[in-house]
Order: structure tokens, then sequence, then C-alpha cells
């Protein structure tokens, strides 16, 4: 029977199979706290090898108490670093024990007081966003910001409200976004969009627009800013239309939380499709923009056409075939 040494020691070497550092840095953890050690320990270990953490508070020491200290004397920066004004080798090591114990009585009393709001600045969404759809926008966004591109390995990524919950703004998955932390902080400082107008927009209708007035048995799917029905004169059978539920004229008027809507309810129809047609092997999404390229109802509306083999007898260029003679290339 082996050993607990070979045992581990040929798991870690043979069997461990990682996506991540999170297995070896756990047992590494345990190890050093003799076999056993809290969540909340294990959680720490992670973060201590988290760059894209270390990132984050990195830019919090340059941003808040760096300046704040440098400012009454304290401290002073030399490039990549910090040091004290003061001379510590002048001090004994009663001195020193005597700060440290300051600095710890100054914050177990303002935690005490301020208790968990003391990291309301790290909660960028106002209140409590559940982990199942806090994964949803993360998987969505690919792990990535969604306005920089950086990955979530390089910098904090975190979630965002596009249309914030002070000003109407909803838990709604069209209505949240992944962004890193310099980007989230960066739109928070310069965006002074006044989000009254964009909330009450998002409820516009046009008289005598057919998309407007819809009647509720031609719906088949829809989400808080989207809809979906089915075409009333198909290309292809299940051939649907995905549109905004407020009136806007082409897509290129669509507010980024209605883009999202329509993507997330292209995504759920043809899910539906596939399972009404297992036939339905291939789609064209299409989106018509004008009377030049076709758009005969001024209401944004996006096509969902599914296509089975042998469908048309050549099928090459898909979408090239609006104008004649350029699909096949």
């Amino acid at each position: 029977m082996a050993s607990s040494f070979e045992h581990l020691r040929d798991f870690i070497r043979e069997r461990m199979r990682m996506s991540h550092i999170y297995q070896p840095v756990m047992i590494r953890e345990l190890l050093t706290s003799g076999g056993r050690s809290s969540i909340r320990s294990i959680a720490a270990a992670f973060l201590a090898r988290d760059e894209s953490q270390l990132e984050y508070y990195e830019q919090i020491t340059k941003d808040m108490p760096g300046k704040v200290l440098a400012k009454h004397g304290i401290v002073e920066r030399d490039r990549k670093d910090y040091r004290l004004t003061v001379d510590t080798s002048s001090l004994s090591s009663e001195e020193r024990d005597e700060l440290l114990r300051l600095c710890d009585e100054k914050i177990s009393t303002y935690l005490q007081k301020r208790g968990e709001a003391v990291y309301d600045h790290r909660r960028a969404a106002l209140g409590y966003i559940s982990g199942s759809l806090r994964y949803e926008v993360l998987k969505r966004a690919g792990f990535r910001c969604e306005l920089c591109g950086i990955s979530a390995d390089e910098r904090a990524i975190e979630v965002d409200h596009i249309l914030p919950r002070k000003h109407g703004g909803t838990d709604d998955l069209t209505n949240l976004q992944a962004l890193c932390f310099k980007c989230n902080a960066n739109k928070g400082a310069r965006d002074d969009e006044d989000f009254r107008k964009i909330r009450e927009g998002l409820n516009a209708r046009l008289s005598g627009c057919i998309f407007c007035e819809l009647q509720a048995d031609r719906i088949i799917a829809s989400n808080a800013l989207a809809l979906a029905i089915r075409d009333n004169y198909p290309v292809t059978d299940l051939h649907t239309l995905v549109m905004p539920k407020r009136h806007a004229a082409t897509f290129f008027e669509l507010f980024e939380p209605e883009r999202r809507a329509i993507n997330q309810l292209l995504d759920e129809v043809r899910t539906d499709i596939v399972k009404k047609d297992a036939r339905a092997s291939g789609f064209n999404i299409g989106i018509n923009c004008g009377e030049t390229a076709g758009q005969t109802i001024a209401h944004a509306h996006v096509h969902l056409i599914p296509r089975r083999q042998g469908d048309v007898q050549e099928p090459r260029g898909g979408v090239r075939g609006v104008i004649t003679g350029k699909a096949a290339y």
C-alpha cells in the first residue's frame, strides 16, 4: 500500500490535470497548514497568486493611501516603491511593535464601524449580483473586458450595469456587461449620459408601425428589450424576425442593451428551431438597414433564416447573394 507521501507525489506528478493553478496551490496551502485549512485561507492563497487582483490593488495603493500618506509627509514614492519618510532603523523593537499595534487597532475599529461596507468601492454594481448571473455575463464576454478586450487572467473583470440601478437599470442579462476595473473606473469618471432619457426612450413606440403594434399571439419569444415573431413571408420554414420593442428605424440606432437583448433571443430561437426541425443545419442572419439595402419596414429587425441541406442548388456565398451574381467567388 502506498505511503501518504507516495499517494500525494504520484497524484501531483502523474494524475493531476490542470486548467488553472488552483489544485497545486490548494494542496500546498493544506500541506503548510498541517493538513487542514479553512476555505477562506485557501481562497487567500489563490488571491496571493492572482496577478489580475494584485494589479487592482496596486492601482488602489497609488490612487488612495499612497496619495493621502504622501500629502501628509508620511511616505514618499520612489518609482515602483514607497518608503516611510522616517528613519525606521532608529526605531526600537518596542516602538515598532507599538506602531504596529496602533495600526491594527485602527483597522479593527474601522472594520467594526463599517462592517461589510468597507469594500463597497470594490462592488462596481450597486448591490448583489448572483454568482450564476455573473458567470453568464463573463462567459458571454469570453472572460474578457468588453471595452478593451483584456483577459480576466491579466486584469480583474467586474460585472457592471450598463444602465445603473439608481437610474432604473435592472439585473437582466441584457443590462449587464463585463469590464476590467480600469475601463469601469474610466467609464464612471467620464460618463455624463442622461440615463433618464435612455430609460424613457426604451419605451418609445410609433403609432402606425406594424412592429410597434404587434398582437400578443404573434410573439414567440421575448425578453426585457426585444421580441421574436415568425416572418409573414418566410424564405424558409421557421424564418424568424427578432427586433427591439422600442421603435428604432435601423440596427445602428439601437442602444447597446437592445443589441444584447436581440443576440440573446437569436440564440434562444435558433436552439428552439433546431429542436423543432433537426434538418436545420445552418442559418443566415441578416439585417436590412435602409431602403437601398432592401428594408421595407422602418423598424429595426434581424432575419434568422434556417437552412437545410439541398434547399438551393448552390449555397456557397450565402448573404453575398443580395447582389445578383456576387454569391459565387
